[in-house]
């Protein structure tokens, strides 16, 4: 039956549509994601079914792309602006006709979700169809009901997260800080931007951050001090939480001078390739302790070796180019920063990978023994039903289930938050069933946690 969908053993589908039953009824917390918040401020009318269903979905994108057909045929903007003159309803087709490529892949869950939760299309997408569905959710975008703050009002949202760069001035969050959404869109700090000397606008960005801070950065110091006013400006507009993504978690911690002798060296023309990666290290550690002063949850997502296919990267931009996971390490890499403030009463931190194997061997007992340390959910590539199954069986023994954080959807595909939650519910709600069959834990602890892993632990971790 279809209202069983994702729980999970048949046998178990009882239970597990009963607990499921629980977890539905929360609003939505999403305390990480790519939504952009001057999409939702502007409140327009979607111009079609490719420009909110497809152009934003690098999963999409992408494995349409692994079968030979390339960005210009699908539309998609070059980083000059410019792109190919191809119609929406051309792009469809050629999805639709493709569509067979997603097949067992959390896409197609996640896509046939929209399609029937959104749009009440039951259909599978072929070639035959294509322009019938394409026609049908194109009349009702047009509507009031899918205009940006409707659906916001309509998927049941009490905090929306977006991802800002450092010298944002964060227009759109002041804006929809005085509507009445029904909940709140909040700024996250992502200060990626000036942590890493090896970005091509490194030196813009840090005079950018100079200006919005309102400070001169001529040493490490000030680099530290007009991060922190900046930090300061993002809570008052109502973060909760940074985001960093690193390529290694590395941390270190240096004296003052040797901090302002390093900055000195990466401005330089001198600089090793050793000398950025203790930048970038150093950086990581400092974030950290500004998170110990002002509470901000840190978030840390490394691992992925961004923009991997350099012609992508440079006509298409980032976020475009193959993000690739890569072997991760933890342990090692974060001692400095967890001995400083890792059981800091004002440190929080959640722990992302894209490196399964790191599961049980690092990330469950550094959750289980720091009180700062929490587990964030399978991320990207390991974001899917199988990678939730995998995820849970390696840290749930050792870290339990209070060291994670709920689900966190990751996502700039507006219209997919409401079903990548629905389905992470789903599966939680289908492993809870498994643990009270198994003697893991009794019924009456499986609505509880059917709560917390919903709403609570979330609500709680981010200060919402």
């Amino acid at each position: 039956m279809l209202e069983n969908r994702f729980l999970g053993d048949s046998a178990n589908h009882p239970l597990a549509r009963e607990i499921y039953e629980t977890m539905r009824t929360y609003p939505i917390l999403a305390p990480h994601g790519h939504v952009d918040s001057a999409m939702l401020a502007a409140n327009k009318n979607f111009a079609n079914p490719v420009e909110l269903l497809i152009i934003p979905d690098h999963y999409i994108t992408r494995m349409l792309h692994s079968q030979g057909i390339s960005y210009d045929e699908l539309g998609i903007p070059q980083s000059d602006g410019c792109r190919k003159s191809v119609t929406p309803e051309e792009v469809w087709r050629i999805f639709a006709a493709n569509y067979h490529l997603f097949r067992s892949t959390p896409s197609r869950i996640w896509f046939q979700e929209i399609l029937t939760t959104l749009f009440h299309i039951d259909e599978i997408p072929n070639s035959q169809n294509a322009a019938d569905i394409y026609q049908k959710i194109d009349e009702q975008l047009q509507s009031p009901a899918f205009l940006p703050q409707a659906l916001f009002r309509r998927f049941n949202i009490e905090v929306l997260a977006t991802t800002d760069g450092t010298s944002d001035a964060l227009q759109a969050h002041r804006e929809l800080a005085t509507l009445e959404l029904g909940g709140r869109v909040i700024p996250t700090f992502r200060p990626d931007d000036v942590s890493d000397p090896q970005r091509p606008n490194w030196r813009l960005d840090l005079d950018l951050l100079s200006q919005s801070a309102g400070i001169p950065i001529e040493s490490f110091a000030d680099l530290l001090r007009a991060i922190r006013l900046r930090r300061e400006y993002f809570i008052h507009h109502g973060a909760t939480a940074t985001d960093h993504g690193v390529f290694s978690p590395q941390t270190l911690k240096l004296s003052d001078s040797d901090r302002e002798q390093l900055f000195i060296t990466v401005k330089s023309d001198s600089a090793t390739t050793q000398d950025f990666d203790n930048f970038r290290a150093v950086m990581l550690f400092e974030h950290a302790r500004m998170a110990a002063d002002d509470g901000l949850v840190m978030q840390l997502h490394p691992g992925s070796l961004r923009n991997y296919d350099q012609k992508i990267f440079s006509r298409y931009g980032a976020d475009r180019g193959f993000d690739i996971p890569t072997a991760t390490t933890y342990a090692k890499e974060l001692a400095p920063l967890l001995n400083e403030v890792g059981n800091h009463p004002n440190f929080r931190m959640v722990l992302f990978t894209l490196d399964e194997s790191t599961y049980s061997r690092e990330l469950a007992p550094l959750a289980g023994a720091y009180s700062g340390v929490r587990l964030g959910p399978p991320w990207w590539f390991n974001d899917s039903l199988n990678g939730l199954a995998r995820w849970r069986d390696a840290i749930t023994e050792t870290a339990g289930f209070y060291n994670t954080v709920g689900f966190i959807d990751d996502t700039r595909a507006f219209c997919s938050i409401p079903v990548r939650h629905d389905v992470a519910r789903r599966f939680d709600a289908g492993y809870l069933a498994r643990e009270v069959v198994r003697d893991r834990i009794t019924e009456s602890e499986a609505y509880e946690l059917a709560g917390d892993l919903a709403y609570n632990l979330s609500k709680k971790f981010f200060n919402f």
